[in-house]
């Protein structure tokens, strides 16, 4: 890998097509996103709860007026799915810390370039610099993929602030980093060989951040590390989350709904696992992302190349797959299965997911961003161990290249405007049930990295092994400042 550069982003250089995909440039938001987008935290809560007459309101006004700690930025991937008996509901995947989504999202104002960047950044990042406890120094916003959105946020932030800001990538094993985090836990970067330090950045590092960057640090971050840990980068942890979220939920109506989960599984464990699901499951790294340490399990071979493997971590999460009519995982919810694109010329269904990008503001939770991706291949009928699964479920649209850089399938990715949005099938309704779990998603995330921390700002490094006992990512965890 080539030296890493730190550049220094000033005012007035943002590009529209430097940040956003060219086919987001010249589309036109759908008129449903965009009503979705711009009616407002109260008269959603009122379309949900006139449509679910046994949610409590005042539990959704509660939900959407929460005001999060730590876990302010926020992305769910949900599967828009049905059962046998034809419910139809959106379920939560996972939910990610540092998510994409802004490159993919048409304008919801026509003229206004910098859209969902200046939207969270105005509403979200701008009120954390009114902290009195934040140490001098500039701005910066870290990364270590998606250069495209991370670029994006520091023309945008640099324009906001009328300062110049900070580029500086923090890939994981860079052998000479131009960003680091010292012993008080103030983050620096290396600007024309000076160490400069930064009261507050954008943290778009994704790749196992927690051992580059300790669990609290004194620069504020969007989002700081323990967000990931309590879930946001951590599935296992995510479960317990959404768990006793939805605890405190019971008798409100609310909840967070996903498929059926088993955490901290060990690698002996997994075949009982996917057998009591009838030899369909996927099998999750906790701590992967962006579509890595995913396996599909459809057939014995498939199960079978899974164990053969080499795995970092000692711990995984086995969860039902979302499959076909025909052939999903048999679990306590029933079968669930991928209500999917509407057929297209060729008679064919593909699985979609949808991503959910929301912020949270000193005021609640706000709508940023949505975008949506297909899987590569159809849904079929029925499956064998002469097919890939993987090909029919799997609709991440990034992939990691040999050497170590990452890659988009872009010819997969639905946006939000009349033409695919069309091919997706959703309504109002569907987007609005979709906004309500990613905020409760998001704040049953908030609430672990809550508990996690003391009241003096300490990562309770007992707590967390006593909830996720795999040594390889204990290890991992960078601990600094003590």
């Amino acid at each position: 890998m080539t030296e890493p550069r730190v550049r220094t982003i000033l005012p007035g250089s943002f590009d529209p097509e430097q940040h956003y995909y060219p086919r987001v440039l010249n589309a036109q938001l759908h008129p449903v996103v965009r009503s979705l987008l711009t009616l407002g935290n109260e008269r959603i809560a009122r379309r949900y709860c006139h449509l679910h007459p046994e949610v409590d309101p005042a539990a959704v006004r509660a939900a959407f007026d929460g005001v999060p700690k730590q876990f302010r930025w926020g992305g769910a991937d949900l599967f828009h799915v049905t059962d046998e008996r034809g419910r139809r509901r959106m379920i939560v995947i996972e939910t990610n810390s540092s998510p994409s989504g802004q490159k993919s999202t048409p304008f919801s104002v026509d003229g206004h370039e910098q859209g969902g960047y200046r939207l969270l950044l105005e509403r979200t990042f701008l009120p954390m610099l009114k902290r009195r406890a934040l140490p001098a120094g500039g701005l910066a916003v870290l990364y270590d993929k998606n250069e495209m959105e991370a670029s994006g946020y520091a023309a945008c932030l640099a324009d906001l602030t009328e300062q110049p800001v900070w580029l500086a990538p923090m890939h994981d094993g860079d052998p000479d980093p131009v960003a680091k985090v010292d012993d008080r836990g103030i983050v620096h970067v290396r600007v024309d060989g000076d160490w400069e330090p930064v009261r507050a950045a954008v943290r778009y590092v994704t790749q196992r951040p927690w051992a580059r960057i300790p669990p609290v640090t004194r620069t504020a971050l969007m989002n700081p590390i323990i967000g990931c840990l309590a879930g946001g980068r951590n599935k296992l942890i995510a479960a317990h989350a959404y768990d006793l979220y939805n605890a405190e939920l019971a008798g409100t109506g609310l909840a967070i709904r996903t498929p059926e989960t088993v955490r901290d599984v060990a690698l002996v464990e997994v075949p009982l696992h996917v057998e009591r699901m009838g030899g369909i499951a996927v099998v999750k790294n906790p701590y992967s992302n962006a579509g890595q340490g995913v396996w599909t399990i459809t057939h014995p071979s498939e199960l079978e190349a899974f164990m053969e493997l080499d795995h970092r971590y000692d711990r995984f999460v086995v969860q039902g797959l979302v499959g076909n009519a025909g052939w999903s995982s048999r679990t306590a919810l029933g079968r669930l299965y991928h209500v999917g694109t509407v057929p297209d010329r060729n008679h064919h269904i593909y699985a979609a997911d949808l991503r959910f990008m929301v912020g949270a503001s000193p005021a609640g939770y706000f709508p940023v961003a949505v975008y949506a991706r297909r899987a590569p291949e159809p849904l079929a009928e029925a499956v064998d161990g002469k097919m890939d699964s993987w090909s029919m479920l799997g609709t991440n649209l990034s992939a990691k290249l040999v050497d170590g850089q990452w890659t988009t399938d872009t010819r997969r990715l639905l946006l939000m405007d009349p033409r695919d949005f069309n091919r997706l099938g959703l309504g109002l309704d569907d987007l609005v049930e979709a906004y309500v779990q990613t905020v409760l998603a998001m704040g049953a995330i908030d609430r672990m990295a809550t508990r996690l921390i003391t009241s003096k700002g300490v990562f309770r490094r007992k707590l967390y092994h006593a909830l996720d006992r795999d040594p390889v990512l204990l290890d991992e965890i960078s601990t600094l400042p003590r």
